[in-house]
């Protein structure tokens, strides 16, 4: 059976050349002006027809793709949006009316907000500690936030009470990623560290050390052991928990890197967001460049790609978003 695997399989081969192909294709399609102040993140919605946008003015937006037109304003917030994520089941089997989005800020709020009205359902607090990120539970039923009181908390959204405080950095939390079946999450912190939490136990069950400086972004790989994450030291690593090391590191930007976000389907590839006001298209296996995005005026603030496929989205300092996608869309 491992020499069966080991031996090359030609239509796989011809999948990724393809796909390598797509990517190298990509380029601007749309640029829409998001807010009066910076628009700091990104997050498309499953069914990859709605983009969610936050900004420093505190505002959170939602738009149409690819129209990128104005659906709803979204006013909870009194400071700098730092973190957005919609349900994993808004937009294809969540009710609009339920908690389909959530939001942190930098006056310590998560608020979690329907896709019907322009005020939060539930807010939660993380007391005065800016929130720098906020991520969905795999399941739906948690709403996880990093702090900068150097913890992670988790909320039930259900009981809406607290139900994790996690400490373990000695600088603030800044990146959050769960596993997709949800039992482990990975945190990375301004400490030059990524910890991966079993949630079961609430322990820290392995540290990931390697970055020089403050670690800004962390994404786990749809299989589940990969981990990929950037820092302020320029560079992108990729790590095997199995194998409990970094197995690649790559110079990635030239100023720090903000953000990043694996291929949803099989983590064929990854994007990344620095602030050398570029975004980039890695390959897998190698992680060498594909493509570079450049257009933005300003640092590339956050990335995301529509789980589609068709798009990828980037928010930057110069307050706009932009869509990306290849050349030729696929006729509808």
């Amino acid at each position: 059976a491992r020499i069966e695997r080991a031996r090359p399989d030609p239509e796989r081969a011809s999948k990724i050349q393809s796909l390598h192909k797509r990517l190298r294709t990509f380029c601007n399609y749309c640029s829409q002006v998001g807010d009066e102040r910076p628009v700091s993140v990104c997050q498309f919605a499953a069914n990859s027809k709605l983009l969610a946008t936050g900004s420093w003015s505190g505002l959170c937006k939602l738009w149409s793709v690819p129209e990128c037109k104005e659906v709803r304003v979204l006013r909870g917030h009194s400071s700098r949006v730092g973190g957005i994520a919609f349900h994993p089941e808004a937009t294809v089997g969540l009710s609009d009316g339920a908690a389909c989005l959530a939001s942190g800020a930098a006056d310590g709020k998560i608020n979690v907000w329907s896709l019907e009205k322009d005020v939060p359902l539930a807010t939660f607090n993380c007391m005065t500690d800016r929130v720098s990120r906020v991520a969905y539970h795999p399941s739906g039923r948690f709403v996880g936030a990093c702090c900068f009181d150097n913890s992670w908390r988790l909320w039930n959204l259900q009981t809406q009470s607290e139900i994790l405080h996690q400490e373990g950095h000695s600088r603030p939390v800044y990146g959050m990623s769960f596993q997709q079946d949800g039992s482990i999450v990975a945190t990375s912190g301004l400490d030059a560290m990524v910890l991966v939490w079993d949630l079961r136990s609430g322990r820290c069950v392995q540290p990931l050390q390697g970055h020089l400086r403050a670690v800004l972004a962390v994404d786990f790989s749809p299989n589940g052991y990969h981990i990929a994450t950037g820092s302020e030291d320029h560079s992108m690593k990729v790590w095997d928990l199995r194998k409990r090391k970094c197995i690649y590191t790559v110079p990635a930007h030239t100023n720090l890197v903000s953000h990043l976000r694996f291929q949803g389907g099989d983590g064929r590839f990854l994007v990344s967001a620095g602030y050398d006001s570029t975004a980039k298209i890695w390959s897998h296996p190698g992680w060498s460049p594909l493509k570079t995005l450049s257009g933005h005026e300003g640092k590339v603030m956050c990335v995301d790609q529509s789980p589609d496929g068709e798009f990828i989205a980037t928010a930057s300092y110069d307050r706009t978003f932009k869509l990306w996608s290849p050349e030729v869309l696929p006729s509808s």
